[in-house]
């Protein structure tokens, strides 16, 4: 029922009066999964190291020639995580790993989930020939080792932050299209889409105004449980050797482990902590997946 309040307001106030309701009553459902808080506490934390990371560790952290430590120092008062084989500071360099494993993370599964959406939307919009051509090629990339495709990219293209991004984006869409195309068959059901259509809305109105706003909580579901897939990727063509070599990033700290004998010769501080982080951080945000897709869609949760 229409309250004398709403009829007072202009629709564009009211429009952002119910938006500001929709994400406080999302707040209110989000804070009772547990899990899914751990996951944002664990993320805010390691996205104000990575946005302060040059007031903790300075620029200079990754530079080889001035090195303040000896190679391979173990775990000491002056260096909390010892050093690398060039004797950099092991914690300052986990720090400053995080803004390109977090940015390369952001970056291709905004991607992976914007090629998915286009064709998902697309192809359960119009239906046909050009659905079953859609449907055949991601049918073709799910099939297909991901972690191959994305490795046979990265050695065709220069090594660079924008090859990863691209060959992890471009690898990890399939699973998004498949779960966006059935949803948008299911809105296409809908009365108010018949309506839409009996009074001339075209294919791109009926897209942009009322398939894809029915979409978008599974998109962003989805979203951040990529973001998870994409930073294990970064990380696993960093150690490949397939990453940018003038970065650092988690990843490649654990190459850089690898090629200087860490395994066979002990050296445990160099391995564990990088792998921690990628743990941690791949984790948290698959809490932050789980429970933003309990409350977009409580029928797909479970009760606690």
């Amino acid at each position: 029922m229409t309250t004398t309040t709403d009829t007072a307001l202009s629709p564009r106030a009211l429009a952002r009066q119910r938006r500001r309701a929709s994400v406080a009553r999302f707040w209110r459902q989000y804070r009772a999964e547990r899990a899914g808080l751990y996951g944002l506490t664990a993320l805010a934390l390691c996205a104000l190291l990575a946005l302060f990371a040059p007031l903790f560790v300075g620029s200079d952290v990754s530079s080889v020639t001035d090195a303040p430590g000896r190679p391979m120092q173990s775990p000491s008062a002056e260096f909390p995580l010892g050093t690398d084989q060039f004797g950099r500071d092991l914690l300052g360099l986990v720090i400053w790993g995080s803004r390109v494993s977090l940015l390369v993370g952001l970056l291709a599964a905004v991607l992976s989930v914007a090629i998915g959406t286009l064709i998902g939307v697309t192809a359960g919009h119009f239906k046909g020939w050009y659905a079953t051509v859609m449907m055949r090629i991601t049918d073709w990339f799910l099939v297909m080792p991901t972690l191959v495709l994305a490795i046979a990219l990265a050695t065709v293209m220069s090594r660079s932050l924008t090859t990863t991004v691209v060959a992890i984006g471009v690898t990890t869409w399939p699973t998004t299209a498949r779960l966006v195309r059935a949803q948008t068959l299911a809105v296409e059901t809908r009365p108010y889409i018949e309506r839409a259509k009996a009074l001339g809305g075209g294919h791109r109105h009926i897209m942009s105004r009322h398939v894809l706003p029915n979409v978008m909580p599974l998109v962003l579901a989805q979203t951040t449980l990529i973001i998870s897939t994409a930073i294990l990727a970064e990380a696993t063509l960093a150690f490949l050797g397939l990453g940018d070599p003038t970065i650092v990033s988690w990843g490649g700290l654990l190459q850089d482990a690898r090629e200087a004998g860490a395994v066979s010769a002990g050296d445990w501080w160099y391995l564990v902590p990088p792998g921690i982080a990628i743990a941690v951080v791949a984790l948290a945000f698959t809490l932050c997946g789980r429970a933003v897709e309990s409350v977009l869609n409580p029928r797909l949760g479970v009760s606690r």
